[in-house]
């Protein structure tokens, strides 16, 4: 399983990284893997707030379908639209192509509050 030690995680299984002045979001390489195929995403529009921890949108698998949680607060500036068209991205690149959103955050200090690696590796082991 592939935990990029650059990223910072939610309980949820979604990995956030800062990028300029915005944040990128995706679900993680555990997340993907347990959900299976991934057929459907379904993302917010650019321009809605988010909030952390709530959900911003939904993601549908041949196993199961899941609310899909921000990791920070702020507003959503850019989708990946490629995910309309290749939902299978998530499972080939979970932390590249399968990317789903970007913020920007209103308080980029929440990023301090998610899991580093270490720490999201030892939670998926008490899984």
């Amino acid at each position: 399983m592939n935990i990029p030690g650059d990223l910072r995680y939610t309980d949820q299984h979604e990995w956030a990284k800062k990028e300029g002045m915005y944040i990128l979001v995706g679900i993680s390489d555990y997340a993907q893997g347990q959900l299976g195929d991934v057929v459907y995403v379904d993302l917010p529009a650019v321009g809605k707030p988010c909030k952390q921890h709530t959900p911003f949108g939904t993601i549908e698998a041949v196993k199961a379908a899941a609310d899909l949680y921000s990791p920070v607060s702020g507003e959503i500036v850019e989708v990946n639209k490629k995910l309309s068209e290749q939902p299978e991205l998530i499972n080939k690149d979970p932390y590249g192509a399968g990317w789903m959103v970007k913020i920007k955050a209103s308080d980029e200090s929440e990023l301090l509050k998610l899991m580093d690696a270490e720490t999201y590796t030892k939670h998926l082991g008490n899984l």
